[in-house]
């Protein structure tokens, strides 16, 4: 038997509401990526914590774009990217494609092209070569879903990083060091 709940009313408060999202989510740990990609204009990132496993067979994954500026832009458009399992050793990669004003594709950064031209970031937990199904407007932000079409292995796998509470985190649930 299957019963049909009613959508509860909206919060006359929406900057409380939002408030109050934002804390439940603050505290609900998430896998941290960087996705990257390259439309041309040469190779763009961001890290995100908005990757999830969608299905298996065929392998599908999602995230959302809550900016559609900067590199979020080109990525939004892309045809194909890469997304970036990251291991708790890449914390330095995750802060490096947050912040909007720091230099991503560099020497000191150790990345190559992958043969079909999508950058990759070499060290970097697993890895999965995505060709882009379907875009969808949510809210203020873009849900992209796209087909896993290669996955690329490290060569010995490390402990996730999450993203809990506004900090960086390996999932022994050890903080990592601060910004120097």
């Amino acid at each position: 038997m299957s019963t049909q709940a009613e959508m509860p009313a909206a919060c006359p408060d929406s900057g409380q509401a939002a408030a109050n999202f934002k804390a439940a989510f603050g505290g609900h740990p998430a896998g941290v990526s960087i996705i990257t990609a390259d439309i041309g204009t040469g190779p763009v990132g961001i890290t995100a914590s908005s990757v999830a496993s969608v299905s298996a067979e065929p392998p599908i994954l999602a995230f959302s774009l809550a900016s559609q500026k900067g590199s979020a832009a080109a990525i939004a458009v892309a045809d194909s990217l890469v997304v970036h399992l990251l291991t708790a050793s890449d914390v330095g990669l995750a802060r490096a494609f947050a912040s909007p004003t720091t230099e991503r594709f560099t020497g000191a950064m150790v990345w190559t092209r992958l043969d079909t031209g999508e950058p990759l970031l070499m060290h970097a937990g697993f890895a999965l070569r995505c060709k882009v199904l379907s875009r969808t407007a949510a809210g203020s932000s873009l849900l992209v879903a796209a087909a896993v079409v290669e996955v690329i292995a490290p060569e010995s796998p490390g402990e996730p990083l999450v993203y809990h509470q506004r900090g960086y985190h390996g999932l022994g649930g050890q903080g990592l060091p601060t910004e120097s």
